[in-house]
């Protein structure tokens, strides 16, 4: 009996020596690669420490099932939070400009507060309001020739979908729960030119950094005609023009002008050249307006508070 329990002690401690040399060589490589996991899905995502770490233990470190389920519970956070803060002030936000190829679109995704539209994850949405835009422009247009506008209100552009099948109120939803704001799908223009024509662009108060669209407080979209000079910085200046003077119709070439309160675009004067009308400018130019767009933040927006 006494070289039983002897043997069994023996065992017991050979057994209890194998754990800890097991637990003390491979418990800092384990903490390691969960810290690395920690980092990566955080940086991916931008979510909290405490949420991600929440993903991870949950899935078993598995980066993919991790992510997917916090852009789950986010969206449905949205969802929630969505429903709670409608009705709120959204006078703030961005005017997106995305042009490709003969076609532009212009489109404004208002929030609460100007800490918010600074935020990247609100320039991902506004960037994702003007591709989805573009796509459906171009699904229904194909190759035509012809001169295309089309306006889009809040109901049409949350039916709009992105790359991946996802509606843009899911995104919508998605942005709200990250960023805890009411955000609004405020409207869309898409314009579309034959071949001979122009669309001249403008974004006041660009944010910096911005390649693909082109965001700001202000923006318009104009179409013309140019026969001599560079359409591109002709196109611009009209931009310019159209965001500054504020008109509100085309008028025509022989107007008259009305002085300072004139909201024709061709009789008023010049904003690159005050000592002529718009008209006059054009004409020097061979050059001709045929249409334009102006759109400013908040103007028009949701006005009530809870």
């Amino acid at each position: 009996m006494a070289l039983l329990y002897s043997v069994l002690r023996c065992v017991r401690s050979h057994i209890t020596q194998v754990h800890l040399r097991s637990v003390h060589t491979t418990s800092p490589h384990h903490l390691a690669a969960e810290k690395s996991l920690l980092l990566q899905l955080r940086k991916s995502t931008g979510y909290t420490f405490a949420n991600c770490k929440k993903a991870l233990e949950k899935f078993d470190n598995d980066v993919k099932q991790a992510e997917s389920w916090l852009h789950e519970q986010a969206q449905k956070e949205g969802w929630s939070k969505a429903v709670r803060l409608e009705g709120r002030r959204t006078k703030e936000g961005l005017i997106g400009h995305l042009i490709e190829d003969r076609a532009a679109v212009m489109v404004e995704v208002n929030c609460e507060t100007d800490f918010v539209a600074r935020n990247e994850k609100f320039h991902s949405l506004v960037r994702d309001v003007a591709f989805a835009t573009m796509a459906h422009h171009r699904s229904r247009t194909g190759s035509r020739s012809t001169y295309i506008k089309s306006l889009l209100s809040t109901d049409d552009l949350s039916k709009l979908t992105v790359p991946g099948g996802a509606s843009l109120a899911d995104r919508l939803a998605l942005a709200v729960g990250r960023l805890g704001e009411n955000i609004a799908l405020r409207r869309a223009v898409v314009l579309g030119v034959p071949a001979e024509w122009n669309i001249g662009s403008y974004v006041h108060g660009a944010l910096p950094g911005q390649t693909d669209v082109a965001m700001g407080r202000y923006g318009a979209l104009v179409v013309f005609q140019s026969v001599r000079g560079e359409a591109e910085t002709l196109g611009r200046k009209l931009g310019q023009h159209i965001v500054g003077e504020a008109p509100l119709s085309l008028g025509n070439m022989d107007d008259l002008s009305c002085g300072d309160t004139e909201t024709r675009l061709l009789p008023q004067s010049f904003l690159a050249d005050p000592s002529k009308t718009v008209a006059q400018y054009l004409s020097e130019q061979g050059a001709r307006v045929l249409d334009f767009v102006r759109f400013q933040r908040g103007e028009g927006g949701h006005d009530t508070e809870e």
